[in-house]
């Protein structure tokens, strides 16, 4: 994928080059231009895993702002609520994820969304703590991270 990138901002450079306008805008819109060309050819040029993964990571990252949105309006309704029940508790996640960049992706993904916070990989670096606000349902957590942001970290690296 590297060498795709490179090519790719070889041609936005060389798009700049010939309008003669380096600007953010133009730049963005040659590596834009650039990308649709070389999806144009990627058969040929036998770059297609390169852009089914390049897929699988947008998929990714659109997977988070949804999560991200959806937990930041869950604890925006925690917090307003006039009396605050909770069930908070720290589950144990047993991971798929063997490499230690899946590892560590998936326990920045699960801080960073709102209202949980990984603590800690055990020493076999087969289970997360993960620490929940509100969790009336462990295994409904262990179930939903396991069928979203682990499913779609395998599917990018492996």
């Amino acid at each position: 994928m590297s060498g795709l990138f490179l090519i790719n901002i070889l041609m936005a450079l060389s798009w700049a080059a010939v309008t003669g306008s380096f600007s953010v805008v133009n730049l963005a819109f040659g590596f834009a231009l650039s990308l649709a060309a070389l999806f144009l050819i990627r058969e040929q040029v036998g770059t297609t895993a390169s852009f089914q993964r390049a897929g699988k990571v947008v998929s990714l990252a659109i997977l988070f702002v949804y999560e991200l949105v959806l937990s930041a309006w869950r604890v925006a309704r925690i917090v307003i609520r006039p009396k605050i029940e909770l069930q908070p508790g720290i589950i144990a996640y047993p991971l798929t994820v063997t490499g230690d960049f899946e590892i560590t992706l998936l326990a920045n993904l699960i801080t960073l969304t709102p209202g949980t916070l990984s603590v800690d990989v055990s020493e076999d670096r087969k289970t997360l703590f993960v620490h929940c606000i509100d969790v009336p349902d462990p295994q409904g957590t262990i179930d939903d991270i396991k069928n979203g942001f682990e499913r779609k970290i395998l599917e990018v690296f492996r």
